[in-house]
């Protein structure tokens, strides 16, 4: 075996390590997701379909509100574009973890894998970003979403309100675990981390404000804290692979 394999399989199962936890998380959200599309009158294999052909939990929970509500076909497409956009941003800052050499076959196959979370520990990486470690991780979450929405969907609503609320927010704890660490080692990446909560609390409770949408809201925080951190603290050139 060349070294360039051993190297992209190495890459690739640090990937899938790092992906557990993730899909573990996916596992239990999804699980909720499952219980309320079953609810709105969808198959346990629509639903399957519909996790495994999307992995984004708002766009989801956002698409089977307008569902349920049997709204326009447009409607839903807008709704998707907004609370998705976000990913847009994700992959742009991606895309300067990556080494000038990544062919386009990568970062296009890369993208079908950003979420948040894959995003978070992706991003967190010292050096370039190896495609594969990125591959690595959405094995493993891939399955943990799309299954764990089959499993809420056959289990129907067996399960009781307070759990499928405290599943429902699961995701968000692992979240809040991804960014933790690196803001402890990281005083810039801590003042990022406290400056985005202030403003998105800003946004949310300013009387104008408030009647933005959450993904709108998310992408100008986004922007507006990531411009002034960019300007601020700019980074030097990566050099070494990861």
């Amino acid at each position: 075996m060349n070294r360039q394999f051993l190297r992209n399989l190495s890459a690739f199962m640090r990937g899938m390590y790092a992906g557990i936890p993730i899909g573990l998380g996916y596992f239990a959200v999804s699980f909720a997701f499952g219980i309320q599309a079953r609810a709105a009158g969808i198959s346990a294999f629509q639903a399957f379909c519909l996790s495994g052909s999307n992995l984004t939990s708002a766009g989801q929970f956002a698409g089977l509100a307008v569902i349920e509500s049997a709204g326009a076909l447009a409607t839903l497409a807008l709704t998707q574009l907004v609370i998705n956009l976000r990913y847009c941003l994700m992959s742009c800052a991606l895309s300067q973890k990556l080494s000038p050499e990544t062919p386009f076959f990568h970062r296009f196959l890369m993208a079908c894998g950003v979420t948040d979370e894959i995003f978070g520990v992706s991003v967190s990486v010292n050096g370039w970003l190896s495609p594969y470690y990125h591959y690595g991780q959405t094995v493993v979450a891939w399955p943990g979403w799309a299954f764990g929405t089959l499993c809420g969907a056959l289990a129907g609503n067996i399960l009781p309100d307070s759990v499928t609320a405290a599943l429902s927010i699961a995701l968000y704890g692992m979240f809040v675990a991804i960014v933790v660490p690196a803001a402890s080692r990281d005083r810039k990446i801590f003042a990022v981390s406290i400056s985005a909560a202030l403003l998105s609390l800003f946004f949310t409770y300013c009387p104008i404000l408030e009647k933005i949408s959450s993904g709108t809201r998310i992408i100008l925080v986004t922007l507006i804290v990531a411009g002034i951190a960019a300007w601020l603290f700019p980074m030097k050139e990566e050099t070494k692979n990861a």
